[in-house]
């Protein structure tokens, strides 16, 4: 019987809580938790620069281009405003057209170009344009910070089997998972962290249970290939002598956890991914996908990390 310090200790800050009220999945496939944060005022969860930093590369495009848009109408409408005489030089006839006229003079005045062709006239026209010029350069400082932190910020592109399967190993059984380093840099000392949570019946019923599970080797020097990452399915297992319907029925998720050093960077790097029940396979073993080229070197496709065999359990 466990100590309640040792249960605590395998907790790793999830809370046995979190899946009683939602049964789902806990982690997701690309790491992130299913939890919802509030009580909070609304301004102490916006963080625009990490939101930046955090979006994908289309989304974070996008957003540049919206304020980009934007800052530009805003001030096409000031001009506007200034009256018919604030821009020398616009020959737009009708509202739209001096819309642009003035939408187009912004573009201008943002990046500092000045062409020439239109220029203010009066202290409030003038008075936008330095305003404008001071948003332009500034505006433009921070967008070139955040691309180079984006580019810059060292981040670990793992790719994860879609399934982890339970196969033979040493006349016994084990739990695998296949992963490989989804980039041209180099990974070194890998280190792996396995953890199974399931629901376990008790004294005060069926409440969710962590077990961090022993692998035959936690850590590696190198990722230059691939690494199958195994639990034997010993005495000393959680798994030991679970059936697949009772595996299945407690309604199991395998939390993983990757650290390394990026060698371009020298930084540690992290990332994580989940199994689900369904995503689990009795019976197979991983199929082979490296080979030798002709110059010597090793080739091995990452398209088929998740393919396998089927086998027969001992």
């Amino acid at each position: 019987m466990e100590s309640r310090e040792e249960e605590l200790n395998k907790d790793l800050g999830l809370g046995g809580r979190l899946a009683q009220i939602n049964p789902g999945r806990m982690m997701n496939r690309d790491g992130t938790f299913n939890v919802v944060r509030a009580g909070l005022p609304f301004w102490s969860f916006v963080h625009p620069y990490q939101w930046l930093l955090t979006l994908s590369w289309p989304r974070f495009f996008a957003a540049v281009l919206a304020v980009y848009l934007a800052t530009n109408v805003v001030f096409a409408l000031g001009y506007l405003a200034c009256g018919t005489g604030a821009l020398s030089g616009a020959t737009g006839d009708g509202s739209w057209r001096r819309f642009l006229d003035a939408f187009f003079f912004s573009v201008q005045t943002l990046a500092t170009i000045g062409y020439g062709k239109m220029t203010p006239e009066g202290i409030g026209a003038n008075l936008l344009v330095s305003v404008e010029a001071l948003t332009g350069l500034l505006g433009f400082a921070l967008a070139t910070g955040l691309l180079f932190a984006r580019v810059s910020r060292p981040t670990a592109n793992i790719v994860f089997s879609e399934q982890a399967i339970v196969a033979p190993y040493n006349g016994r059984t084990a739990l695998m998972l296949r992963i490989a380093n989804g980039r041209r840099s180099e990974l070194i000392e890998v280190e792996a962290s396995v953890t199974l949570s399931r629901l376990e019946s008790g004294a005060s019923g069926r409440t969710r249970k962590f077990h961090q599970l022993p692998l035959e080797r936690s850590k590696i020097m190198f990722l230059a290939t691939q690494w199958v990452i195994v639990h034997p399915i010993d005495e000393a297992s959680p798994l030991w002598g679970i059936a697949e319907e009772q595996f299945h029925a407690g309604e199991p998720e395998i939390l993983v956890l990757l650290s390394a050093t990026d060698d371009t960077f020298s930084q540690i790097v992290n990332t994580r991914s989940s199994y689900r029940a369904h995503e689990f396979v009795w019976g197979a073993k991983f199929r082979d996908i490296i080979n030798r080229t002709g110059d010597s070197k090793v080739w091995f496709d990452l398209r088929r990390i998740s393919e396998f065999d089927r086998v027969e359990l001992g």
